[in-house]
């Protein structure tokens, strides 16, 4: 009873079997496909996390940096007054503001 089975099977399988084997050969290449676009979408996905965390470390850079010229422009703005200008004028190279009788007027 197996041989008859077998030779019914064998005289239809030919085609059969070649559809089975594209079938198979279809869904080999969707498995294949789908996996490389799983890795596609893991390597994206490791990218925007690493490339995330560099914007995260560089956004901290540029506050601190911003908190430190906002420092220098004040410290600036101490060192360049025009009292401690005149303060320093005096002590160290002993300069004054003239009396009045001692300005000329020059005219052109």
């Amino acid at each position: 009873m197996a041989q008859g089975r077998f030779a019914v099977t064998s005289s239809f399988g030919w085609p059969l079997r070649l559809g089975a084997s594209r079938a198979l050969l279809l869904v080999m290449l969707l498995l294949v496909t789908c996996l490389a676009s799983a890795l596609g979408v893991i390597t994206t996905s490791h990218l925007t996390r690493d490339q995330y965390a560099r914007l995260q470390e560089l956004e901290r850079e540029q506050q601190q940096l911003q908190t430190e010229w906002g420092q220098l422009l004040l410290e600036e703005s101490a060192w360049s007054s025009p009292a401690r200008i005149e303060r320093l004028a005096q002590q160290r190279l002993e300069m004054r503001l003239p009396d009045i009788d001692e300005v000329e007027v020059i005219q052109p």
